[in-house]
């Protein structure tokens, strides 16, 4: 099979605090496939690096036996609430290029090799990365690097997840 979605579920509990409760922690996650534990988890927005990194990622799972989880972080907007001066609240903006992302890699040659599974998540690309490295167990995070002046000035992707990560992470240029 080419590819697989896994819907978000609609009765997705938030835990405070994981550690306060280790029974809640544990339904709090979100089961997974068995057949992408251990697997490779790759970001992928459609860019020439992510690309790159979904090349090497795909050469990683192939050699290793594993699957490949593939995510893209859709956007998430702040937003204020003026009345009242309540703190900043995020609001889900709907993100079609997961959609059109999915159709690309549906139909891509290259990954008839290996199973693999899309994943949308919202929110920050390095929490979203790591979060779903630790629901899948993965064995390593694979992205691309950034070029620009953006990277520069607010920090690349790439090296706040090499920082944070509790996994290998490996980085395309």
């Amino acid at each position: 099979m080419a590819g697989h979605e896994i819907p978000e579920p609609a009765d997705r509990k938030q835990v405070a605090d994981p550690m306060s409760d280790p029974q809640a922690a544990e339904e709090a996650r979100r089961p997974c496939d068995p057949a992408f534990r251990h697997g490779v988890v790759v970001g992928f927005d459609g860019s020439t690096s992510s690309e790159r990194a979904l090349a090497y990622a795909i050469g990683m799972s192939r050699r290793t036996g594993s699957g490949l989880i593939i995510v893209h972080v859709a956007n998430r907007l702040p937003t204020t609430v003026w009345a009242g001066c309540e703190p900043p609240v995020f609001v889900d903006v709907p993100d079609h290029r997961t959609e059109v992302l999915g159709l690309e890699l549906a139909c891509a040659d290259y990954l008839a090799e290996v199973p693999w599974v899309l994943v949308e998540r919202g929110g920050d690309i390095c929490h979203e990365l790591e979060e779903v490295g630790r629901e899948y167990a993965a064995d390593a995070i694979v992205v691309g690097s950034t070029h620009g002046i953006v990277g520069r000035i607010f920090g690349s992707v790439a090296g706040r997840l090499a920082r944070r990560a509790q996994r290998p992470v490996v980085v395309i240029p």
